[in-house]
């Protein structure tokens, strides 16, 4: 009896170990032609959402809509933590409001609810996979570069290299999944560095709009080199302004999800690491670029 219930309680342990091992979460995942990348979640045991994840925020916000037209309950906002079930885990946040979210969304969730986790951005095989740690086959795999994470004021960004006429600047960008275009340069910080902005064809000039509906001016210029990683992309249309900077004490350049889903990526949140490695998605023409054709 002792020999059986030793070996039982071996086959348990030895079970328990591999499931933390191998534990992944696999999500499916849809992105629209705006770029907006979305799952379903089930918030506060009752409705299903239809969710961005934006690397650019934290925590859960929810369209003003959708808190008054749609929701089962009425939430609490800013200070009360609910349940948010995303695949087949449970994650608990706090639940903010906004006018806006990304094209087709409900709202949007923020990286942090995988703090200490490995999320994985698989765009060729349409998958958000949380993992417990970094996959063997990612590690060996070269064709990954290795990017180091910065934290600002409990946002990420990962260093990449601009170039326009043999002058070359190199920045932190901020790892935003949720702005649906290229990049977002910050015009002071491009004149800070003296990089040649007159020399970049200008495309067009419009207003967009930020997540509480304000208006944004913004001119659509074209880049003659992005560095992200070791790999390059051309003649990028790039979004310049110098109106609704997220960090007042900063200027900042944003990486957004047009560039981004060209690559399936892992977000390392417990050593502060993305990898990027090029997908199908890597020579398509972009938004601009369609337009004109």
């Amino acid at each position: 009896m002792k020999y059986n219930l030793l070996l039982l309680f071996v086959l348990i342990t030895g079970t328990s170990f591999a499931q933390k091992i191998m534990l992944r979460d696999s999500i499916p995942l849809l992105i629209n032609e705006q770029n907006t990348i979305s799952i379903k979640a089930v918030f506060n045991n009752l409705d299903t959402l239809n969710l961005n994840f934006d690397t650019g925020t934290t925590e859960l916000v929810i369209t003003n809509d959708v808190l008054k037209n749609k929701l089962k309950s009425t939430p609490k906002l800013y200070n009360t933590i609910y349940n948010l079930k995303i695949g087949n885990t449970d994650y608990q946040t706090k639940v903010y409001d906004a006018e806006l979210s990304g094209h087709g969304t409900d709202g949007r969730f923020g990286w942090d609810l995988f703090k200490n986790k490995i999320v994985e951005l698989n765009y060729d095989k349409n998958l958000l996979v949380i993992h417990s740690e970094l996959p063997e086959k990612m590690i060996s795999d070269k064709k990954f570069s290795k990017l180091k994470m910065t934290f600002l004021e409990e946002l990420f960004f990962i260093e990449n290299e601009i170039a326009q006429n043999g002058v070359i600047n190199k920045e932190l960008f901020l790892f935003d999944t949720g702005y649906q275009r290229t990049l977002m340069l910050d015009k002071d910080l491009l004149q800070e560095k003296k990089f040649p902005i007159e020399k970049m064809e200008v495309l067009k000039k419009v207003i967009m709009h930020g997540a509480q509906g304000n208006e944004i001016p913004v001119i659509t210029s074209n880049l003659k080199t992005f560095k992200i990683g070791k790999y390059k992309l051309k003649n990028i249309p790039v979004q310049i302004t110098n109106a609704n900077k997220p960090f007042k004490k900063k200027d900042i350049h944003i990486l957004g999800n047009e560039v981004l889903k060209r690559f399936n990526v892992f977000l390392d949140f417990q050593n502060h690491v993305v990898y990027l490695k090029p997908n199908s998605y890597f020579n398509d023409n972009y938004i601009e670029q369609k337009k004109n054709t």
